[in-house]
């Protein structure tokens, strides 16, 4: 059996593994669909990830070296690449009582051919509704990212909503911000079939930021009042910048995007200073919750399960290409690390 590994930075190839025993509260799936992670799990197949030599302190809340002797972060030829699988269970653990042979399944793993996971008071191991689609499901962890950057943005009814960048996360957050009654959702992204995607699943305008003044398009189509809640998804500078322009006075950017540096000339003040901007910086899996104790990570896990499997969300424009198994590693590194512009989640399925 094959897996898919990252062996060196910004390499991936399928290598071989041997399954372990299965534990008693434990089962094994037999993977028929997987999706790997566009955001940050390609820093760290890049290389250049702030956890390969550090590591976030909870004690401190803050990046700190990792002790001397300490395994690094990330290592190289072990680095399994993938984030969700979708399949049937082929194995059971004699104090499993969830589940049965055959169930269809959806959880968080590697893009690998077997899938070993607890089943014993797991809810993130989550059963198939009949006649669901594997395409939402594997949208499970960038779904909870956006409901929480729309959440974090105070997104109400009436209001003027602007979602920068269009990759798996911002496409969600056009639907959110859409059907939590925005008037107006305004996409941006320079990548016109990623516009011409989140157009036809929510968003009124789309706008390339290379080619206009976004800050000023977004008055505009506003009435001069500027946008009362922008989600920026993309982690570029430039974006940012749009942003604090674009937004309206006491306006909430929820910033879900994990940032590089930015570079020298990113400005905040001119209309940063004048607008009253507020920055929050969105992370669905941090706790508390910044509506604790009514909102956990476990609530928003449910709610984007939920709105995913009854179609609320509408997934299928969203995963493309769908690649096979066999081609996944050279698949990964276009798709995923060379070109992403060429995908907004890539799926891949299994052969029977």
């Amino acid at each position: 059996m094959k897996k898919l590994v990252a062996v060196e930075p910004r390499v991936a190839a399928l290598v071989e593994y041997e399954d372990r025993p299965v534990q008693a509260n434990e089962v094994k799936i037999k993977v028929e669909f997987a999706s790997p992670k566009h955001g940050t799990e390609v820093v760290d197949f890049r290389g250049v990830s702030p956890f390969i030599d550090e590591e976030f302190n909870e004690e401190w809340k803050m990046f700190m070296p990792r002790a001397e002797g300490a395994a690094r972060g990330i290592v190289f030829g072990e680095f399994q690449l993938g984030n969700m699988v979708v399949g049937s269970i082929c194995e059971i653990g004699a104090d499993v009582t969830e589940y049965k042979l055959g169930d269809q399944v959806c959880t968080y793993g590697p893009i690998m051919e077997t899938v070993i996971v607890n089943a014993v008071d797991n809810y993130k191991l989550r059963k198939m509704p009949e006649g669901s689609s594997w395409k939402n499901a594997v949208y499970y962890d960038p779904a909870q990212f956006a409901m929480s950057g729309v959440r974090d943005a105070n997104v109400r009814a009436g209001d003027f909503v602007v979602v920068v960048g269009l990759g798996a996360i911002g496409q969600i957050a056009i639907q959110l911000a859409k059907r939590a009654g925005a008037s107006i959702v305004i996409g941006v992204d320079p990548i016109s079939h990623r516009c011409d995607i989140a157009l036809k699943n929510g968003a009124d305008y789309c706008f390339d930021p290379t080619k206009c003044d976004l800050g000023f398009e977004i008055k505009k189509l506003t009435d001069k009042l500027g946008a009362d809640s922008i989600i920026e998804t993309s982690g570029n500078a430039g974006a940012l910048q749009a942003a604090l322009r674009g937004i309206a006075y006491g306006g909430i950017i929820s910033y879900v995007a994990f940032a590089k540096p930015f570079p020298e000339g990113f400005n905040l003040g001119r209309e940063a200073h004048f607008n009253n901007a507020k920055i929050v910086f969105s992370r669905g899996s941090s706790e508390p919750n910044p509506d604790y104790p009514r909102w956990s990570r476990k609530r928003i896990e449910n709610t984007c399960w939920e709105l995913l499997m009854n179609g609320y969300l509408n997934c299928e424009d969203l995963i493309e290409p769908v690649v096979s198994f066999n081609e996944v590693a050279e698949s990964y590194m276009e798709y995923v690390d060379q070109k992403p512009e060429l995908s907004i989640k890539m799926g891949v399925h299994f052969p029977k």
